[in-house]
């Protein structure tokens, strides 16, 4: 590789870390803040609700925590977990 060739891609790759920041930064805090909008719904003298439903909510929040988690650590060469239980 030229050394033109490393400068190109070194600057490539700042740009691509400046995106990543910002992107991340912004749904991150987008995320935080729906999740904080659903615990709204805790308030018992507006909502009616059941022990069930929220574990419903709870496992698909966790659930899609943990899937989104696994494509980083997917993308890093880790070996996915296996589990039949």
């Amino acid at each position: 590789m030229s050394t033109i060739q490393l400068v190109i891609k070194m600057a490539n790759s700042g740009q691509n870390r400046e995106k990543f920041v910002a992107l991340a930064e912004k749904r991150t805090l987008k995320a935080i803040q729906a999740i904080s909008i659903i615990g709204n719904l805790s308030n018992k003298s507006n909502y009616s609700y059941t022990e069930d439903d929220v574990k419903k909510i709870r496992k698909a929040l966790l659930d899609e925590v943990n899937v989104t988690m696994n494509r980083f650590n997917a993308s890093s060469g880790t070996i996915k977990q296996f589990d039949l239980s």
